[in-house]
């Protein structure tokens, strides 16, 4: 067998050379390096490693930079990563909620299908749950289990490099399952080409007692079957993916947002009645909006809808929630860009948020045309009430 510093053109055995002593050693040394002098660093470094080292821990060092955003730079820092491994890992925080929802469902073995670079997996040991990570991936799996051995994790998380579909869970009290939603040609939307199907991934779930699928947020909601419960996440306002519980609450609809973890369960609310614009105008979480439970939020709110197509409620008081985000609204105009550059520069509001659902017109473009200038400041809000485009006006309120 090759040293593990040799060169073979392997991935795996390039990846294995960072695991040395002088790998690690190389790898602190690039923690705060700069990308842009690449060409500088992996020059210098050659003087003192192998090149097919350098260029390993270039990559690497690289890919932990990027993963900050996603893990933190405790763990990022010390974990290990593919390039698609970053992209298509659960963020920390989603994944640290979704272990502690099994923990607190009695889940202690969990069967980890899909497991890739172990994010998932590391949230889930670290929430006291011991895990079968399984991957198809060499690579991946060497990853995951390297990961697993920096976290100081090994006793909790075995990793198993195998077809999903040969994996036979029972004893397990829950299955997880991330099927790739990514190809060679991008995002993958149709659920039938994911890797594995969701179809298989269902019916793996329902042969456990407990389960969940992360899917894609936009998933149908016709695609869910009546036997799931499907709750959408967000993260600081950005929706990062929807999941199928098994096990839970059949037909149930939640919108989750961390980091308060904050959940509002559907109630099967009729949509809410239209009325005019008052003095506030709510702006539901993507989360709330994409699990269809508008109602339930504007019900919440004592509120109603400018439009019927438009999920912006509006409200004569303002009420404290996590569920949306408050605007003080002062004019309602129909739309008019020389009206609204002569209101602006009335007023003198050089800070201009612009903000659009139903509009064709593109922030960025209004925002040069506008060209503000002044110490105040101003949200606009282009839409539709009524059916008509409308400028809304106003400040954040609260």
């Amino acid at each position: 067998m090759p040293a593990p510093n040799s060169s073979t053109g392997s991935p795996t055995d390039a990846f294995a050379a960072l695991l040395t002593d002088e790998g690690r050693r190389l790898l602190d040394t690039l923690r705060d390096y700069d990308p842009a002098q690449e060409l500088a660093t992996a020059t210098r470094l050659r003087r003192e490693y192998p090149a097919e080292l350098v260029s390993a821990a270039l990559g690497q060092a690289r890919l932990r930079q990027r993963a900050v955003a996603k893990f933190g730079a405790e763990d990022a820092y010390r974990m290990f990563f593919t390039p698609n491994g970053v992209e298509q890992s659960t963020r920390k925080s989603v994944a640290e909620y979704r272990a502690g929802r099994f923990a607190a469902l009695g889940v202690r073995r969990l069967a980890d299908l899909c497991c890739g670079i172990g994010g998932d997996a590391i949230a889930l040991a670290r929430a006291g749950v011991f895990v079968l990570a399984v991957d198809r991936d060499p690579l991946t799996c060497e990853v995951a289990r390297a990961n697993a051995a920096a976290l100081g994790l090994s006793d909790l998380i075995e990793v198993r490099c195998a077809d999903v579909a040969e994996i036979d869970t029972t004893g397990y009290d829950a299955v997880f399952v991330d099927p790739a939603r990514r190809g060679g040609r991008g995002r993958i939307f149709d659920p039938e080409a994911y890797s594995p199907p969701l179809s298989w991934a269902i019916g793996a779930a329902r042969t456990a007692p407990r389960a969940a699928l992360k899917i894609a947020p936009g998933v149908p909601h016709e695609a869910i079957p009546d036997d799931a419960e499907a709750e959408w996440i967000s993260d600081g306002g950005d929706v990062k993916e929807a999941v199928l519980w098994f096990g839970t609450q059949p037909g149930a609809r939640r919108a989750t947002l961390l980091p308060r973890a904050a959940s509002l369960l559907g109630e099967g609310l009729p949509d809410p009645a239209v009325r005019p614009v008052g003095r506030y105008l709510y702006e539901p979480d993507g989360a709330v909006i994409r699990a269809h439970l508008v109602a339930e939020a504007a019900e919440e709110l004592a509120g109603g809808l400018i439009d019927e197509t438009i999920a912006y409620v509006t409200s004569d008081e303002l009420r404290p929630t996590p569920y949306a985000a408050a605007y003080e609204i002062t004019d309602v105009l129909p739309f008019n860009l020389k009206k609204l550059k002569a209101l602006l520069r009335e007023r003198e509001v050089g800070v201009v948020t612009v903000k659009k659902r139903g509009s064709a017109v593109e922030p960025e473009e209004l925002r040069k045309k506008l060209k503000p200038a002044g110490p105040n400041s101003c949200t606009i809000l282009l839409t539709r009430v009524a059916g008509a485009p409308t400028m809304l006006l106003g400040h954040p309120a609260g």
